[in-house]
C-alpha cells in the first residue's frame, strides 16, 4: 500500500531560518532520506513554497479563484497532483479542467519549492 506523509509545520518560523540553516535542514532531510530511498519505500518528495502564493479553486461551474489558502474544516486533504507549467494561470486552468469531473472538490494551488524525484513505486493495485 502506498502512503503519503504529509509535512506540516509553523511556516513563520521556517521562513525566519537563514538561507544557510534553510539548505543544511534540506541536506538532512536528504540525507535521511536516502536510505529510504535505496530501500525502494520511499518515493518523491516536495516542498511547497509559501501559503501567500497559494491560490484556491472553489464554487459552482468553473469556480472562483481566491488568493492564499482558505482550507475549511469540512475538508480534508484526500489527494494531490503534481504539475509542471510556467505560470501559476496555467495551473489554476488544469486544476479547472480536474474539477470537471468532480465539482464538489476544492483545489489548493500551490508552487513547489523543491522537489526530489524518485524512481517511482508503479500503479497501486485495484482495489486497494
Amino acid at each position: 500500500m502506498l502512503y503519503a506523509i504529509l509535512a506540516y509545520h509553523v511556516e513563520d518560523e521556517i521562513l525566519s531560518w537563514t538561507p544557510e540553516k534553510d539548505a543544511a535542514v534540506v541536506a538532512k532531510v536528504i540525507e535521511v532520506q536516502a536510505p529510504l530511498r535505496a530501500s525502494g519505500h520511499f518515493g518523491p518528495a516536495a516542498r511547497l513554497d509559501e501559503t501567500r502564493k497559494a491560490r484556491t479553486l472553489r464554487g459552482p461551474g468553473a469556480g472562483v479563484v481566491l488568493d492564499g489558502p482558505f482550507a475549511e474544516t469540512k475538508e480534508q486533504l484526500l489527494g494531490f497532483h503534481l504539475v509542471e507549467y510556467d505560470t501559476d494561470e496555467e495551473a489554476i486552468a488544469a486544476a479547472r479542467t480536474l474539477r470537471q469531473v468532480n465539482p464538489s472538490a476544492v483545489y489548493e494551488i500551490r508552487p513547489v519549492k523543491l522537489y526530489v524525484p524518485a524512481n517511482g513505486f508503479g500503479a497501486t493495485p485495484s482495489g486497494e
